[in-house]
């Protein structure tokens, strides 16, 4: 199964959490399974992601929920309008990010994200994420996410994330 981020054209590749030509990027890779409508996606932080000793760093975890929820966002559209990723890439931009931390992230073990899309309405996608360490939910998140088109960016257009 190939990763949701490496059917983006390379035009839009460059995200620092997801992007694969980003050479100094997290390189985050999201997957879909499209029976459960769910996605998911696994990182192990470095130590260097650290915010207080043995804690990972809250911008971190937002960043990969932004991500995450791009990803998850594309291939949610796909289904929804029956399109192959490989034929037809989406790319998606965030224009509303909210992140609850709910208890601190342990450096050290793999994280686990999984996403669902609660709606798919035109160009707007909205994700539900949530974030695991050990098995324990850490981290909840909502995304607002807008599907990007050719000539992007363009003036009032969300910035990429």
């Amino acid at each position: 199964m190939k990763a949701i981020q490496l059917y983006y054209p390379p035009e839009w590749a460059h995200c620092y959490g997801c992007g694969y030509l980003n050479a100094h990027g997290l390189h985050i890779k999201t997957y879909w399974n499209a029976e459960k409508g769910l996605s998911e996606t696994r990182f192990t932080p470095s130590p260097h992601h650290t915010a207080l000793p043995g804690f990972v760093y809250g911008g971190l975890l937002a960043s990969l929920v932004d991500c995450h929820s791009t990803a998850t966002a594309a291939a949610a559209k796909a289904q929804a309008e029956g399109l192959s990723l490989e034929a037809t890439p989406l790319r998606f931009v965030t224009a509303s990010l909210k992140v609850d931390f709910l208890k601190p992230t342990p450096l050290g073990p793999e994280l686990l994200l999984l996403g669902r899309a609660r709606e798919v309405k035109g160009r707007k996608v909205v994700v539900e994420t949530e974030l695991y360490a050990e098995g324990v939910l850490t981290v909840r998140g909502e995304a607002v996410l807008v599907q990007i088109g050719e000539g992007f960016p363009q003036e009032g257009t969300p910035g990429p994330g």
